[in-house]
């Protein structure tokens, strides 16, 4: 048996159950949560989970439902096809889309729905994720693909960005994302002062 399934199975109403491998995508909906995903996370293969797990973090912290799965726009076209153009009617609400490289996987599918599309560059190793950006930013008019910062900053940003979307609908994540923001502040005005702490120096 596999260490692991990454597709999250669910276009007809099924969710394939992914095993518990540490550091691997995973299905956020398979914990037992009632509420369907309203953001979908996606991404290219399996090594972009290092930058896309921020992504899930971030949302996992706000409370916002999601789904995760790797989905190739070259290796699995018709699965992105069909992922794309069937994720309004299964209840998504956004879509967040991580590739390196060529990174067509945004804007593919953003092509197929009409949800809002949020692309974050993954860092590649020979052009430093440049390459993903100007891939990304670059869509023809009539296709807009919103993109992100490479790397960390991006991946987090989108699922703060999808939480502003998402908080115009929902009360109860426009308050989580107060909240975070809070907190942020707080964070800084707590610790003014950047040098390391001496209370343990005579």
């Amino acid at each position: 048996m596999p260490a692991m399934v990454y597709c999250v199975a669910c276009f007809n109403g099924r969710r394939a159950r992914l095993a518990d491998a540490p550091g691997e995508p995973r299905d956020s909906n398979l914990s037992g949560g009632s509420m369907s995903a309203l953001v979908g996370v996606i991404m290219g293969s399996k090594s972009d989970w290092s930058t896309l797990s921020h992504t899930a973090e971030t949302l996992e912290r706000l409370g916002i439902e999601h789904e995760i799965q790797v989905i190739s726009a070259h290796r699995t076209p018709d699965l992105l096809f069909d992922y794309a153009a069937g994720a309004a009617e299964r209840g998504l609400e956004v879509i967040i889309a991580g590739a390196g490289g060529a990174a067509h996987l945004p804007g593919m599918a953003a092509a197929k729905t009409v949800l809002p599309v949020l692309g974050v560059p993954v860092q590649s190793s020979m052009l430093s994720g440049v390459d993903s950006l100007l891939s990304i930013v670059q869509m023809p008019a009539g296709i807009p693909t919103g993109t992100l910062a490479i790397g960390r900053a991006g991946a987090i940003n989108a699922a703060l960005l999808a939480a502003a979307m998402l908080g115009n609908k929902y009360p109860e994540i426009r308050a989580a994302l107060e909240d975070y923001r809070a907190e942020q502040t707080r964070a800084v005005l707590d610790a003014p002062d950047p040098r390391p702490s001496l209370s343990g120096e005579n």
